[in-house]
Parts: C-alpha cells; structure tokens; sequence
C-alpha cells in the first residue's frame, strides 16, 4: 500500500523528478564528504593495523575520531566549522564568492561540481525509470558510482568499503525484483549471482595474465569488485558491453593524456572512473545495447 506523502510523486512524474534532482543536490554534498574522508579512514586503519602488527604486546594506536559525521567539516585552511547554511548546495558556494567565510581561502569549483552532477544523474534516473523501486535503486548504484569514481581518480583506490555494498545490493534486488521492468534489463537470482562471479573472474585473469606478461599490475583488485558488482546488477550478459565501452574509452581519453602530459605508457591512469562510466551508461541504456549486440552476433 502505498504512503500518502509519496502518492504525489508517483502521479506526477515532473515532481518526482524534480524531487530527485533536488536530493541529488543534497547526497552530492554528502558525496564530497565521502571522497574526502574514505581514503583518510582506510589510511587510519591501515596504521592502527600496522602498529599493532609491529608492536603487538604494546597499547594500541590511539587515532583522534574520525568518520563520515566526526569531525564537523571544516575549512581545511582555518579550520573554520562550516555551519549548515553554509552548505547549502551550489547555492552557498556562489553566495560566499567561491570563498571560506572566515578566511577568504577559494574553496575548488570541483564541490557544486560534483552537486550539480549528483543532481542531473539523480534527475535521468528518475526521468527513466519513473516512480517506484527501480528509480530508488538507481539512485543509490548512481550515487555509490560518483563517490568511487572520485577515489579511484584522486588515490587510484577503490574501496571494499563502498564495492562490497554495491554488490550486495545487485544480488539482493535480484531477489526483490527478479524483472527490473520496462526500461531495464531482466535479471535473475541466477543471472546475477553468475554475472557477480564472472565479472570478478574476468577480470582477475586479464590481471595476472596481464602481469606474468609484463611483470607489471595493470589494475587493482578494486576493478574486479567493481565489476562483480555490476555482474550482480545487470547480470553476465551486460558484461562484455560494460568492458567493452570502458576500454575504448579509457585508451582514447590514456592516451590524450599521455600525450598531453608528455608522460610516459608506465603512467598508471585508473580504470576505475570509465568502468562506473560504462556501468551507469548500461544501467540507462542496458536494453537498447543488448538488442543490438545481439542483432550484431546474429547478423555475424
């Protein structure tokens, strides 16, 4: 049955999208709350575990608290505490000039960035799926995406902390809604326990094959947890459309910047970034592109 207060949001398909840019708008400013405080977070733990490997009969590594809520966020020049008003999506940003209140510091264009585009996926995934579970799932897989795709490209890491979530969600909603519906690809418990498996398998044999041939890693283990994880979303039929985009697009935009930079092939530019990429061009266009993969394999 449905909740009184979201029956207008399901009649009126203008609102809920609206409403969903709006919380886009909202979660992004989260958003950069997480890829800056995940990556200090894995290091933290990573010292305490060291310490205590390396001095295991002394007192534990006492670390100042630090989470996703503690501290309160902060100028990082003054240490100024951003109150709420002052995190206003975009809006703030604008208002204060693109400047700390207290100490006139230029805070980076990269923040209502990241808000305006949480806000404009958010707005697609409504736009596409329309009320109901399908949208809300999208929403989370878009907002998990953003937040892993500015990790990997700031620390080359991608995050058990925020993979393995993703991936429980693909194999449970596959149990949920075993048919995602008009507009996205059906998906079994099977299809998606198989797809999760295959993506993880894939893409850890081009890894060490990669390696026994170059004596050199070509991604991290984060990869294959990411694409496991759309294994379990869209199921292992999606895969090789996934791996596909991401590659063509990943060597082009490599070697532009490359060649830009004036670098040299052993730059490491993660994979990361154009694989969330081409997950969530499957997660709106899934359909369209199986169809015409496989009118493709038939016609071949």
């Amino acid at each position: 049955m449905s909740i009184e207060f979201l029956e207008p949001l399901a009649a009126i398909p203008a609102l809920f999208i609206g409403s969903c840019a709006v919380l886009g708008l909202l979660v992004g400013s989260f958003l950069n709350v997480v890829v800056y405080r995940v990556p200090i977070m894995m290091d933290n733990a990573m010292r305490e575990e060291c310490a205590e490997l390396a001095n295991p009969d002394g007192l534990p590594l006492e670390l100042p608290a630090f989470n996703l809520i503690t501290p309160r966020s902060a100028c990082p020049k003054c240490r100024a505490p951003i109150t709420a008003l002052q995190n206003i999506p975009v809006i703030n940003w604008i208002a204060l000039g693109r400047k700390c209140a207290n100490c006139k510091t230029p805070i980076s264009a990269r923040y209502p960035l990241v808000e305006l585009f949480s806000g404009l996926a958010s707005a697609v995934v409504a736009w596409h799926f329309g009320f109901g579970v399908l949208a809300f799932a999208g929403l989370l897989f878009t907002w998990f995406l953003i937040a892993l795709t500015l990790i990997d490209f700031d620390t080359h890491y991608l995050p058990d902390q925020l993979t393995y979530p993703l991936l429980w969600m693909g194999l449970l909603l596959s149990t949920t809604q075993p048919v995602w519906g008009a507009g996205a690809m059906p998906v079994t418990p099977a299809d998606s326990i198989v797809g999760a498996a295959a993506g993880y398998l894939v893409l850890w044999s081009v890894y060490w094959i990669f390696k026994l041939i170059t004596k050199k890693e070509g991604m991290g283990y984060g990869d294959f947890k990411l694409f496991a994880a759309f294994g379990a979303w869209f199921g292992w039929l999606m895969l090789l459309p996934i791996i596909l985009i991401a590659s063509i697009v990943g060597s082009v935009v490599g070697f532009y910047v490359l060649y830009r930079q004036r670098k040299g092939m052993d730059t490491h530019i993660p994979f990361g970034p154009f694989l969330a990429g081409a997950g969530w061009l499957c997660l709106i266009f899934g359909p369209q592109i199986i169809e015409r993969y496989l009118a493709m394999s038939a016609s071949g």
